[in-house]
């Protein structure tokens, strides 16, 4: 049985900002959060005003702080995804697609901004949230320390080469190189450049962490009723899933799979709902605070396998346009931008629009993923219409 949202909404509308270093921003996060969102419905053609549903993650604005400013007619449907961090990404868009399936709403915006010189550094207003003091008792007080200690296992333990992580990050920066929006679009990055980078945590280096920017980014969904009678060509949630393994809980780091990127519970799910194989996706955004947790996820949905890893996550075979598996062909957290990730889901658009600067050739299904090691990961997975 297929997922019963399967086909019944659509991205239609997507907007992003240029990416700013952080505290460097023009405007204040009101006003880049307005702009992408004006933005998104410009490029679906759909009036703001006629936006009646809201969902975001991360600890953003709710709705009631937009819809005066949007002139919205009426506020139907909101939500905020549980959780902080990145791991709502996914999970904001199912919302979305939820309440359009249920009549809920008509037009619902995902949305996430962020101006670091107005709302504090992130790093540090992550480390506070979530680095208690069953954390700081050991030393721990930053999410590079948590998710180096993973990626160590799994390098050790699971025998992940540590080349996977340095072939990911640079698939992330060729495709940075030819987005101009992208922070890092002037960075090339040599195998020489990136093992002669600092170490932040070992084994994760300056290569292997995301950037801190500041920006916005939204997506716009509706019906596929309405979707076929807008501007661009839709695309469509084929499924979606959210949530966090067993065990998780007040112990943090008490994880029996200790080395995964907590992912691997959405799975089944993720692909029986979609009626997709993992092996039919063309492109892959993969939401990633640094490499390590990027790899298990690839791992955690099976993408690839312990046995065939060293084999696929090579530069040649993640990059666009002839890799067999690109992932995150705007340049990712890494060097594109890092808004916590919505980014990604604007270029999982893209892509099945075919007007991505690093344009996978008849890309039909792209897969968007949120929050790798977060305490609520998501995934959704997009198709176009021929996968209906």
């Amino acid at each position: 049985m297929t997922f019963p949202l399967r086909g019944a909404t659509a991205v239609v509308g997507i907007g992003e900002t240029p990416y700013h270093k952080r505290g460097k921003a023009p405007l204040d996060e009101d006003g880049l959060r307005l702009q992408a969102i004006v933005e998104a419905c410009e490029d679906a053609g759909v009036d703001p005003a006629d936006v009646d549903g809201f969902s975001t993650y991360g600890h953003d604005a709710d709705a009631t702080a937009l819809a005066p400013a949007l002139g919205t007619r009426r506020l139907r449907w909101a939500s905020q995804v549980a959780g902080g961090g990145g791991g709502g990404l996914g999970a904001a868009l199912l919302h979305g697609a939820t309440a359009l399936a249920m009549g809920q709403a008509r037009y619902v915006i995902v949305y996430r901004a962020l101006a670091q010189q107005q709302s504090g550094r992130l790093s540090a207003a992550v480390s506070s949230y979530f680095f208690d003091e069953h954390y700081r008792a050991h030393g721990l007080v930053s999410p590079a320390q948590v998710c180096a200690l993973r990626t160590q296992r799994m390098i050790e333990h699971d025998g992940v080469p540590a080349e996977a992580l340095r072939a990911f990050a640079q698939a992330c920066y060729v495709h940075a190189g030819r987005n101009p929006l992208a922070a890092g679009r002037d960075v090339r990055l040599t195998d020489e450049t990136y093992l002669s980078s600092r170490m932040i945590s070992e084994p994760l280096r300056l290569f292997d962490s995301s950037r801190e920017n500041d920006g916005a980014g939204a997506v716009l969904l509706t019906t596929a009723e309405r979707a076929r009678d807008l501007r661009q060509t839709p695309a469509y949630v084929l499924s979606g899933a959210q949530g966090a393994g067993e065990d998780w809980g007040e112990l943090h780091e008490n994880d029996r799979d200790y080395s995964s990127a907590g992912l691997a519970p959405l799975a089944d799910e993720l692909w029986a709902d979609g009626g997709i194989r993992p092996e039919q996706v063309d492109v892959a955004q993969i939401y990633e605070n640094f490499t390590g947790p990027a790899v298990a996820v690839m791992l955690d949905l099976g993408l690839v396998t312990r046995e065939n890893i060293g084999e696929l996550l090579t530069v040649e075979n993640l990059t666009a346009p002839g890799g067999r598996l690109p992932v995150n062909t705007a340049g990712g957290n890494i060097a594109g931008g890092f808004v916590h990730g919505i980014g990604l889901a604007a270029e999982a658009v893209r892509q099945l629009r075919g007007t991505s600067s690093n344009q996978v050739p008849g890309a039909r299904v792209s897969l968007l993923t949120g929050g790798p090691a977060a305490p609520l990961v998501s995934a959704v997975v997009l198709g176009g219409e021929d996968t209906l």
